[in-house]
């Protein structure tokens, strides 16, 4: 037990020290920014006296390590900042895009696990015959293709030749659940590399686990065969897919841009891009806090989780 709270302890240590790094590097990110956001909101032809004025009413014109002072504290008390461009709290920007994000990411990981770990399953229980490379082929052949490009064929086939789903969500607002057609094309784009990853990892993870003496010994026990894969193989397979599960968890929250600018979907990645085209810095240093937070803390989850199914794990790591 003292063991197991030491190891829990160097990890939270870990995570606070990744979440100060996070901070650091979005802060020293932003400011690396080209063009200047007081330009940009000082409109076309500007003279200088006025952008001096909105650089100073922005506090663009305060050394660099005080700004970055005054929003650590902020975020200490969860103030995200302010808008350059509206005036609005950035949390208000996070709060409006935080609900069909999460409704995306969320269908897509529901959907990702039972599928994944049950191609995975099944390709590694008839490994070398055809059902194992059918789906080895299969998932090598999804995994080649863009996110963009794979979103492209299926609204040119099932929206616009087939007309079964909507093409885009314009015209559902936020109101993406109570029209679950729309979010059918997004969820299938977001899931089609993670599925295929996670499937060969399981796959991978349960041969070398069926192979393994323990394996003989419990059948020579008598032990069923059933019990033997789904009680002691996949246990230990899911071991470094858990890893693989929160990479991908964290992938969703990045690849969920491309899904929202292409589906037209109000979520953060939508927030994001019209934050980075109108040089809103404090939004745009929100939201990759939170997408850098949310790493963190899926990379320590995962860990504990893996910790779980292999104890040995931990202390390799």
């Amino acid at each position: 037990m003292n063991g197991l709270r030491s190891w829990i302890t160097r990890r939270l240590l870990l995570g606070a020290l990744q979440t100060a790094a996070v901070v650091l590097l979005v802060f020293a990110l932003t400011e690396a920014l080209p063009g200047d956001a007081a330009v940009a909101f000082a409109g076309d032809q500007p003279d200088p006296q006025r952008i001096a004025a909105v650089r100073e009413a922005m506090g663009l014109d305060r050394p660099a390590h005080e700004r970055l002072a005054d929003w650590v504290v902020g975020l200490l008390h969860g103030d995200f900042g302010t808008s350059l461009t509206s005036g609005r709290p950035v949390a208000g920007f996070l709060a409006d895009g935080f609900g069909p994000t999460l409704l995306l990411a969320t269908g897509a990981v529901l959907l990702l696990v039972p599928v994944g770990v049950g191609l995975g399953v099944l390709a590694a229980r008839h490994e070398g015959r055809f059902t194992d490379r059918l789906i080895s082929s299969a998932t090598l052949g999804v995994y080649a293709v863009p996110e963009f490009a794979l979103g492209v064929l299926l609204v040119s086939v099932f929206a616009l030749r087939l007309g079964w789903f909507p093409p885009t969500a314009v015209g559902y607002g936020t109101g993406l659940l109570g029209h679950p057609s729309v979010l059918v094309l997004p969820v299938l784009v977001l899931l089609a590399r993670p599925v295929c990853s996670l499937a060969r990892l399981v796959r991978a993870g349960m041969i070398e686990a069926l192979a393994a003496p323990y394996t003989a010994h419990a059948e020579r026990y008598g032990i069923s065969g059933a019990r033997i894969r789904y009680g002691h193989a996949l246990p230990n397979a899911l071991a470094p897919a858990t890893q693989q599960l929160a990479r991908t968890v964290d992938w969703l929250l990045c690849g969920v841009i491309v899904v929202e600018a292409l589906y037209v979907i109000p979520g953060l990645g939508t927030v994001l891009m019209n934050a980075v085209a109108d040089r809103d810095i404090p939004v745009v240093q929100g939201l990759a806090v939170v997408f850098g937070l949310a790493t963190v803390v899926l990379n320590l989850g995962a860990d504990l989780v893996t910790h779980r199914l292999a104890p040995r794990s931990g202390v390799a790591a």
